[in-house]
């Protein structure tokens, strides 16, 4: 297959470079207007009680508050105050997509006043159930109030609406900030200006092709626009870690019997053949995201897992043929001092850092491995005492509006007024309401409940408020003792902030087993499949756990504890965000198999040629330290840029992600493998007979191949 596509890149060289402009103006005509296809965040499993409860109501004509209007300087005690509540009011009333709107006017509670009495609110309840119609609906209300400056307008279809406008600028921003530094690492990295700009030709058709491939997969389903995020950075970095590892190994051969095909095919039987392997491990990892039922989940899952392919794709094909049109020239416009560097790299020696490092490791292998590995136990500790919360208005920026409203009703009204837990009645008899109110009020952690609402066939609304902010524990153990109560004949259910955000978790814990199993079946399948060793894939499991235990224990510390909000600009809540692991989960194993699919390729490479056991681990490490150490920082660069999100979860996963792929490329690969390889020895390679046997008949098994010159491309 590598030969293939080496002598395919060879003798249609410039039609590839040209269906690879087509393909570029395409992409950006169609999938330029991605964001606009594709839907909010997504949280919800058809399958949970409290979503089946929502949309019963939904179904009744109940709808929920999306939207609150705070009123400055509107006492109710004053005919002046109470004449400009009528007046917001109606003009609510008059929007097209407005429902019911409550207030003190309407319903004599002081729940809509202020401790001071200066202020109060209005609840707007908006008539679309759609995610993306809903939040449409709050924009209007913004929209209608933006100049008046004694009217603050927010709310959770508000926050949903200005997290997704948010996240669209911080991609923006990301972008910018990112590509500078790319290039610049790049030109250091690839030690010319010309193979500098290689990976950003990759990358950007990365960009392009990821827009497209969402925009198609939004014409069959449900993509949420978050997703836009994660597959962006992702291709952007998978796509310059490919073109590092061809171009570095293309100048390697190159400098040995100048440019032409028997390079190529060299090239692609080494380093393509890794590639293709790295962008499977990749692509199984986060399609593991895929069993989630959540939006926000399977979307990442659906465009991660076919970015990685889609990446692999271009470094394997357009990428050869343009090293075949350039040949020699990818050397051009290189500094001198960074020339004498490139031409040093490009021949094998052993005398370089990676390889001395290799063989001090190797010299004390047990110390090496215990004090690495004890490291990254060290620092997974405060995972331990991980906490948990849901995104609400907080994650927004300071002067956002729903953030100004959320701050305003929190700490100068009667609180979680806003977001009461809906006990949702089939089929009971006035006596039964009766008995069940009774017995909700007197649930330990409910603060007040609200008089029963008849609705539509047999279904009647409780309202009631609980004592403690929704996401609390407190709050999550008062909803599971409202749906452990049992009255007469009646079927009750609860919906609510808090019932769905306890749904939530119930739903990620019933998945995940499945995902882990996904993640772990498919790598070590896809590592037998690379080195014929069942030692390797399981070695390769256990340091990404290690590394992802890590990782989660740093960003406990960091975001959970707040112990750089000042560095970061952040705001502590003092719990990490519900889904942040299982995403990072994924994309970080991905990536961390990737460097190990990089690493031993190389060493498998040496030892196939006749080196010894340690030998092989120092010539791999020697050949691979410095590309894998750029790739990590490369795509630490790409996906980090993200650190600079005001939405707090994306910085979440943007942090996470770089201290992974850091951690990987410095920790674990540089000390653990090296250690580890020598502590196995030949044990490494080990596999049963029967699996063997089976990997001579199914694995991948292209050796480099001895060529003869052959004819320029054309």
């Amino acid at each position: 297959m590598f030969d293939s596509l080496a002598r395919f890149a060879d003798r249609r060289a410039r039609r590839v470079g040209l269906f690879a402009v087509f393909f570029f103006l395409l992409a950006a005509a169609l999938g330029g207007s991605v964001a606009d296809r594709l839907d909010p965040y997504g949280a919800d499993d058809p399958e949970t009680e409290a979503v089946e409860a929502r949309e019963a109501l939904y179904d009744a004509g109940f709808r929920h508050p999306g939207a609150i209007v705070v009123i400055r300087d509107a006492p109710v005690s004053t005919p002046a105050g109470r004449a400009r509540i009528a007046e917001v009011s109606r003009e609510l009333r008059r929007m097209p997509d407005v429902g019911l709107v409550s207030s003190y006017l309407n319903t004599r509670l002081d729940d809509f006043v202020s401790r001071d009495g200066r202020s109060t609110y209005l609840s707007v309840a908006l008539l679309p159930t759609e995610d993306k119609e809903w939040q449409e609906a709050g924009a209007e209300i913004v929209d209608r109030y933006e100049n008046d400056p004694d009217v603050i307008v927010g709310g959770a279809a508000i926050a949903q609406e200005q997290v997704n406008h948010q996240v669209e600028t911080d991609l923006q921003k990301a972008e910018m900030l990112a590509f500078p530094l790319l290039f610049l690492l790049s030109l250091l990295f690839f030690r010319s200006l010309v193979a500098a700009l290689l990976p950003l030709m990759i990358g950007a058709l990365a960009i392009v092709g990821t827009f497209l491939i969402l925009r198609m997969a939004s014409e069959f389903g449900s993509i949420s626009l978050f997703a836009l995020n994660l597959t962006t950075a992702l291709g952007l970095g998978l796509a310059i870690d490919y073109s590092l590892f061809i171009v570095s190994r293309y100048r390697e051969e190159i400098a040995k019997d100048g440019p032409g095909l028997a390079a190529m095919r060299r090239v692609m039987a080494t380093a393509g053949r890794t590639v293709f392997f790295s962008s499977l491990t990749v692509s199984a990892a986060l399609a593991s995201l895929l069993v989630f039922p959540q939006r926000f989940l399977y979307s990442m899952g659906l465009g991660g897992s076919l970015v990685a392919l889609f990446a692999a794709t271009i470094s394997l094909t357009v990428l050869p043929a343009v090293l075949t049109l350039l040949g020699a020239r990818v050397n051009s416009l290189s500094p001198r001092f960074l020339r004498r560097r490139a031409e040093a790299e490009a021949r094998p020696t052993e005398q370089g850092f990676w390889y001395r490092l290799s063989h001090f490791v190797m010299r004390r292998p047990f110390g090496v491995a215990t004090a690495s590995a004890g490291l990254l136990i060290v620092l997974g500790i405060p995972f331990l005492g991980i906490k948990f919360d849901t995104p609400d208005a907080r994650i927004l920026p300071e002067d956002a509006s729903a953030r100004v409203a959320y701050d305003v009703v929190s700490d100068e009204f009667p609180p979680n007024r806003e977001v009461p837990v809906l006990i949702v009645a089939r089929g009971a008899d006035r006596q039964d309401l009766v008995v069940l109110q009774r017995r909700v009020r007197g649930t330990e952690g409910i603060a007040a409940v609200r008089p029963p609402q008849r609705l539509g066939g047999d279904l009647t609304l409780i309202q009631a408020i609980s004592e403690n902010p929704f996401p609390d524990e407190e709050s999550r153990d008062a909803v599971a003792q409202v749906r452990d109560l049992s009255v007469g004949g009646a079927e009750i259910e609860v919906s609510g902030a808090t019932a769905e955000f306890v749904d939530f978790q119930d739903s990620l814990t019933r998945h995940l087993p499945l995902a882990l199993a996904i993640v772990i079946v498919s790598t070590l399948v896809i590592l037998f499949l690379m080195t014929g060793s069942v030692v390797l894939p399981v070695k390769s499991l256990i340091m990404s756990f290690l590394n992802l235990s890590a990782v989660f224990g740093i960003l406990v510390v960091i975001f959970q504890d707040g112990r750089l909000e000042g560095l970061l600009d952040y705001t502590s809540t003092g719990a990490l965000e519900q889904t942040m692991p299982i995403l990072l989960f994924a994309v970080a194993f991905g990536l961390s198999t990737d460097y190990a699919v990089f690493l031993l390729s190389r060493i498998k490479e040496a030892r196939d040629n006749g080196a010894s056991e340690s030998e092989c681990v120092a010539i791999g490490l020697e050949r691979t330290g410095r590309i894998v150490t750029a790739a990590a920082l490369l795509f630490a660069v790409a996906l980090g840029a993200f650190a600079t999100s005001e939405i707090l979860f994306v910085k979440q996963n943007g942090v996470g992600t770089a201290l992974a792929v850091l951690i990987d490329a410095s920790i674990v690969r540089a000390l653990l493998v090296p250690s580890l390889m020598e502590l196995l020895g030949k044990w490494n390679w080990w596999a049963p007979a029967p699996l063997r046997r089976l990997h001579d008949r199914f694995g991948v098994n292209e050796t480099t191949p001895e060529m003869s010159p052959a004819p320029e491309a054309t």
